[in-house]
């Protein structure tokens, strides 16, 4: 009969996939199925609700452009991008154990959030990417090795961040342009080293269908003070992380639920004077060491 029921409905979607030619579609199509019928079933969805959450992701998308993407602060806030995240990282550590490890744990993943912009400058180590931006300067420097300790050379940092008051260069307006961003490479020695100012915590946009949705589940929109980096190189696997303040508000309760306690930095400040690299410094500053490690490819 051609008449569905409602407890056959799910298996008749599944069944429709017979010819799919891509096993892990397929497979991944049967679970969301499966996984979203019985969303329903257990909520016992109403029309209304079901109208509603079209227009939610209507306007979620409406609100995404170049710039935005409101989809990822979608993801992150509801800790799916951390999920996934995780469980790739949990697959890769054992991995990484099965082929005997190394002496150190590689440095830890975490997301990678809606503010990144790809073909940031790249600029001589030393250089500071903080000047003239809201915000108290800190000096970044630490190695990058891969998991035997053994230094990489020529290993990309493509590090952004928000200004002192947490806001982004992608929120300043279309003639902002591209600011508290950089490409830099470490020395021979897997060394690194720059200036930028030390992260303020700071809400993720709450004016757009995300936001609302947070205010309606009595969350707060805060992400603790960090520095986004992604780190890369030839013949290891990259990672894309952060490094987080640790006298920042939030870390405890993250909207996107990202931190790793491996990742949290402590950030010394120091009164006006000659900082590590020379530079005659007219006012406190802070500095923030932490040395990254890469699985070697294999």
């Amino acid at each position: 009969m051609a008449q569905l029921e409602a407890e056959d409905i799910t298996q008749a979607v599944i069944d429709r996939m017979a010819d799919c030619q891509d096993p892990r579609f397929k497979q991944v199509m049967t679970a969301l199925v499966k996984h979203a019928h019985a969303f329903i079933r257990e909520v016992q969805l109403s029309e209304e609700e079901w109208i509603n959450a079209i227009l939610f992701l209507t306007e979620t998308g409406k609100m995404c452009d170049d710039k935005r993407q409101e989809f990822i602060l979608l993801s992150d806030t509801l800790g799916i991008s951390m999920l996934v995240v995780a469980l790739n990282q949990l697959k890769a550590a054992r991995a990484f154990q099965q082929g005997g490890g190394g002496a150190e744990q590689p440095t830890e993943a975490t997301v990678q959030g809606p503010f990144y912009w790809e073909g940031a400058p790249a600029l001589p180590l030393g250089a500071d990417i903080g000047e003239n931006m809201p915000g108290e300067p800190a000096y970044y420097q630490g190695r990058v090795t891969d998991t035997e300790g053994r230094p990489i050379a020529n290993c990309c940092l493509d590090v952004w961040s928000g200004d002192g008051e947490g806001v982004y260069d992608m929120q300043m307006g279309d003639d902002a342009g591209m600011r508290l961003r950089a490409r830099f490479h470490t020395d021979e020695d897997g060394r690194y080293r720059f200036w930028s100012i030390k992260p303020s915590f700071y809400p993720v946009p709450d004016d757009g269908p995300v936001g609302g949705m947070l205010r309606r589940m009595g969350r707060h929109p805060n992400r603790p003070g960090h520095i986004h980096m992604k780190v890369y190189a030839p013949g290891h696997q990259s990672v894309t992380t952060h490094l987080f303040v640790a006298d920042s508000p939030y870390l405890d309760s993250d909207a996107v639920f990202g931190v790793r306690n491996s990742l949290i930095v402590p950030f010394t400040t120091h009164p006006p004077g000659t900082a590590p690299d020379g530079r005659a410094m007219d006012r406190p500053y802070h500095s923030a060491t932490y040395d990254f490690r890469l699985v070697p490819a294999r």
